[in-house]
């Protein structure tokens, strides 16, 4: 079940078992009036009946008066929603002895005495529940037989087996509330367990947007770092080399005469500058990638190829598989890295006739191929570069590896090169 779903679910049952609580509360504290209102609306007119004399009228109207004012106290003081307490103990022993006096004048008060079947585990400390029912159930009996006290042997007998009746009903309601309470407390409890698991899975959950958050800061930072590490490699590799070059072709000027031997090294000076150049532009925009500003991955890298085709005059083809999708902006960017970084590598050391990239959407994975038909090398004997991880074959890995993915490198020499980098396809939205 969902986070969403196992919440819903806790609130429908809390608020079930919630409901039911409300419902017997508000039971207890209005059923005894309104019973009281039944009993005195049955004892009136069925009096003479029962031998109701004008001393006992009176008497009935006293100790009416006593349960109105009792049930108005219980009503204000809530014990309904207290529970068992000394006072609700007090209580509860008050309306059985009104209860009793009623029924005792007159036998159709029981059903105001009847309410202490229900109220008896609600008020009463619980050594006291059982004595509670046992009175109860003596009103019933006594009612049912006619009256208290019994006049003869046969309704003694009949007031006995109706007190035994009376008291195996007790009996089992006991059993059957005893079996509700157990299934109350048990989804009371379901409830708390299911309140703690939602917290710990919130807890969780936020926990992992945090340390999400946090490794997409690091892994930013650490392409920082990468970024500039690979900076300087090129800085020194292309850039530095280009600067000695110039510098050696104006020492020549400045230390001949010739004329037309100067124009040419002067001419070799400019062609290296403009190189440099274009090294130290291509270095920057490396940085920000600036062909994914306008154009998807595949847009990106098919100009990419593209141009990098017509500067070293080596034929080389994009091919697209899947349907491209939008992806995550770290995605885009190392890809795109990977691939300059393998073209580069094809033109400073295959002597390639023909390179194919390849960008491959599937089922969960994006992958991109680089080959080549240049003139290989041994994968084993390319030492590695501590610590570089921003240019070069390690660098490529290192890309692929803090998005979760790959790279492999499968060449031999005078066989080609074939570079093939696969990283999880998270979309732009995600």
């Amino acid at each position: 079940m969902s986070e969403r779903g196992t919440r819903e679910a806790v609130d429908t049952l809390g608020d079930a078992v919630a409901d039911v609580e409300q419902r017997w509360r508000t039971f207890h504290r209005y059923s005894p009036i309104v019973m009281l209102a039944v009993g005195v609306l049955l004892a009136v007119p069925t009096g003479p009946a029962f031998g109701v004399d004008r001393g006992d009228w009176f008497t009935m109207a006293g100790l009416v008066a006593c349960a109105v004012f009792l049930e108005i106290f219980a009503v204000r003081a809530g014990l309904a929603r207290k529970g068992p307490s000394v006072t609700g103990s007090v209580y509860y022993g008050l309306r059985w002895a009104l209860g009793f006096a009623l029924s005792w004048i007159n036998p159709l008060f029981a059903f105001y005495a009847a309410i202490g079947y229900f109220g008896a585990d609600r008020f009463l400390l619980p050594r006291l529940v059982k004595p509670g029912l046992a009175a109860s159930a003596v009103i019933l009996a006594g009612s049912q037989s006619g009256g208290l006290p019994p006049e003869n042997a046969a309704q003694w007998a009949l007031f006995g087996a109706l007190y035994a009746i009376n008291m195996a009903l007790v009996a089992a309601m006991a059993h059957l509330d005893a079996k509700e309470r157990d299934r109350t407390l048990a989804q009371v409890a379901t409830i708390a367990e299911l309140k703690r698991t939602n917290k710990a899975l919130q807890d969780a959950l936020d926990e992992n947007a945090a340390l999400q958050a946090q490794l997409l800061v690091q892994a930013r930072e650490a392409g920082v770092s990468d970024e500039r590490r690979r900076l300087a490699a090129e800085i020194h590799d292309t850039i530095a080399q280009g600067l000695t070059g110039i510098i050696a072709q104006l020492q020549v000027v400045t230390g001949t005469d010739d004329r037309g031997l100067a124009r040419e090294h002067l001419d070799r000076a400019a062609d290296l500058a403009r190189h440099s150049l274009g090294e130290a532009r291509r270095s920057v925009h490396n940085l920000a990638p600036a062909a994914l500003d306008d154009a998807t991955l595949a847009e990106a890298l098919k100009k990419t190829v593209a141009d990098w085709s017509a500067r070293t005059g080596v034929r080389a083809d994009f091919t697209l598989t899947g349907t491209a999708e939008p992806l995550h902006e770290e995605i885009e960017a190392s890809l795109l890295r990977i691939a300059e970084e393998a073209l580069s590598n094809a033109a400073r050391h295959a002597a390639a006739t023909r390179v194919g990239v390849t960008l491959s959407f599937m089922a969960g994975e994006v992958t991109l191929d680089v080959r080549d038909d240049g003139r290989g090398f041994d994968p084993l004997a390319v030492p590695a570069r501590s610590g570089s991880g921003g240019f070069g074959l390690d660098g490529m890995r290192a890309r692929a590896e803090r998005l979760a993915g790959g790279a492999t490198v499968e060449s031999e020499e005078g066989g080609g090169t074939a570079i093939s980098a696969h990283v999880p396809l998270v979309r732009h939205d995600q």
